[in-house]
């Protein structure tokens, strides 16, 4: 069975073996893993995290679909001019993700019909500007133009190729997570997450694969949300992973890249440093996967990325802060 279909693993591997400002550190492969095998984060609670989740199993396809097109880029700078973005919503302050939810949660709830492909694709820079307004005070959602696009092509090519509805892609992939990412990139090109390097395409495709867990989660595993080789999604190659791996000393950065990351020094988009950062964060957890089955306790790569992520929300604040990549893309 090939275990690498989409050739993230392939494609990462290069990088892996030349790179020069991250390295994966092997000996810190097994303690996290011990440490994995005996953590049970909670599991991932697409309802009851907030997520909007419209009537039907329609609605909630293409719900899922526009969180994972918005689903990049909540970082700012400290010391700036304003508070981070941040969204209020029933009487709670959320920033990051969790503000993005809490801002697709608000606008549903006040009437605007998110999952529908026609209101999708003619939004106006204005209208995502009101849909995905922070609290007074505090920064605008960062790449505001960019994210009115995804949200213009997410409603044309639903139209264009899906008939207006996300179930359709679904079952044209026949229930197979690897099928439905290469539906995904065909159909929307925002998703097709790769970099050039070295003569060399490398795949990263987080969005489009985390689209896929999102959508096991939001469906419960079942229905729309069953699919049968879940196993071959990857990592999703994030900011939040590479800081949490670096804080378990799995990932080594070299002195220029960690004075870079140290002092908020933008990382710029398919530099070598930022393609190694990624691809490094790939293999170190397919190296935990590969760890955790040798202990007993096999799990496969989205649900070790799952657990990494919601381990790094709870860092403490004196943590070595997270590269900053101005992209949209993770």
């Amino acid at each position: 069975m090939n275990r690498d279909p989409l050739r993230v693993l392939e494609s990462t591997r290069l990088v892996l073996q030349a790179a020069q400002h991250v390295r994966i550190v092997p000996e810190q492969i097994g303690a996290l893993a011990a440490a994995l095998a005996q953590a049970t984060p909670p599991p991932a609670d697409w309802a009851g995290d907030g997520h909007p989740l419209g009537a039907n199993d329609l609605q909630r396809a293409n719900l899922v679909l526009v969180v994972d097109a918005l689903n990049f880029c909540f970082w700012s700078v400290p010391g700036g001019r304003a508070p981070r973005w941040a969204v209020t919503d029933g009487g709670q302050t959320f920033d990051g993700y969790w503000a993005l939810v809490a801002a697709l949660r608000r606008a549903v709830a006040a009437g605007r019909p998110l999952w529908d492909a026609e209101y999708l694709a003619t939004l106006s820079e204005a209208d995502v500007a009101e849909i995905l307004a922070g609290d007074p005070g505090t920064e605008q959602i960062p790449l505001l133009r960019a994210r009115q696009q995804h949200l213009n092509e997410l409603g044309e090519a639903l139209l264009a190729y899906w008939g207006g509805s996300f179930l359709t892609a679904i079952e044209a992939a026949h229930h197979s997570a690897a099928a439905l990412v290469r539906e995904v990139l065909r159909t929307f090109p925002s998703f097709r997450d790769t970099a050039p390097w070295r003569g060399h395409d490398i795949r990263f495709y987080k969005r489009a694969q985390i689209l896929i867990a999102d959508l096991h989660a939001a469906f419960n595993g079942s229905g729309p949300g069953t699919f049968h080789d879940m196993e071959h999604l990857t990592a999703f190659a994030d900011y939040k992973l590479p800081q949490l791996l670096r804080h378990h000393g799995v990932l080594d950065y070299a002195p220029a890249l960690a004075h870079a990351v140290a002092h908020y020094q933008l990382v710029p988009p398919e530099s070598d440093e930022e393609i190694e950062i990624r691809a490094t964060t790939i293999w170190a957890v397919e190296l935990l996967r590969q760890a955790l089955a040798d202990l007993g306790r096999p799990s496969p790569a989205y649900q070790i990325d799952w657990a990494l992520w919601h381990t790094a929300q709870t860092l403490p604040p004196e943590t070595e802060p997270y590269h900053r990549t101005l992209t949209v893309f993770y």
